[in-house]
């Protein structure tokens, strides 16, 4: 497994900032209290992020009853974003500088797309979100979506004191922790074992 340039290793600290939500107050990060689930993902309307945040959509209760909350990243202005996170439950920030991805480590490649692993889930993504959008249910996403359509997702979960407890750099676009492997990863590293002082991720940031 490849790791980023600039990767972010658990037990490095993120620093506290405020980033600003697309339909709602700023959110801190870390949270008090609980555990941040702060996720990467691609552009605006991206089939493929759609399909996977279904699923997080449909088990947020029971995410938010362990102790997690989510922040979504996205590489795209407000004004494409707010339309595709209309009635999600969780909080979504747009990032068109890309400087929290610069931040984690978080890259673009043409493997997100070309490896062979993708594939599959393409197929269903499009398939899926093709009739959500007749439905009237998503939106299409940009014809050319800031940021590009290379982009890979990526996955951290945060400690209450900004410790970085896991994450996950994805090999290719559809390449995340699942909701299982994340309320499994959230019991385990509610009290981590030290991993020694790491140097502190740069900050604060915020949209």
């Amino acid at each position: 497994m490849r790791t980023p340039r600039g990767a972010v290793e658990p037990g490095s600290v993120v620093a506290p900032r405020e980033l600003a939500s697309v339909s709602g107050p700023p959110v801190a990060v870390p949270g008090p209290g609980r555990l941040t689930h702060l996720q990467f993902r691609r552009f605006a309307g991206c089939p493929v992020c759609n399909l996977h945040l279904r699923s997080v959509a449909r088990r947020h209760d029971e995410i938010e009853a362990a102790g997690i909350r989510e922040v979504v990243v996205f590489h795209s202005p407000v004004e494409e974003l707010a339309e595709h996170a209309a009635g999600l439950p969780f909080t979504v920030v747009a990032d068109p500088g890309r400087l929290l991805y610069t931040e984690f480590g978080v890259e673009s490649a043409a493997r997100s797309l070309l490896d062979p692993r993708a594939w599959g889930p393409v197929v269903l993504a499009v398939a899926r979100g093709g009739w959500e959008v007749l439905r009237g249910r998503e939106h299409l996403p940009a014809s050319r979506p800031n940021g590009g359509r290379l982009g890979l997702p990526a996955d951290f979960l945060v400690a209450d004191d900004g410790r970085v407890v896991a994450r996950k750099y994805g090999e290719h676009t559809y390449d995340q922790w699942s909701v299982d492997e994340l309320l499994r990863l959230a019991s385990a590293g509610t009290n981590p074992a030290a991993t020694g002082p790491q140097p502190p991720v740069s900050g604060p940031s915020g949209n």
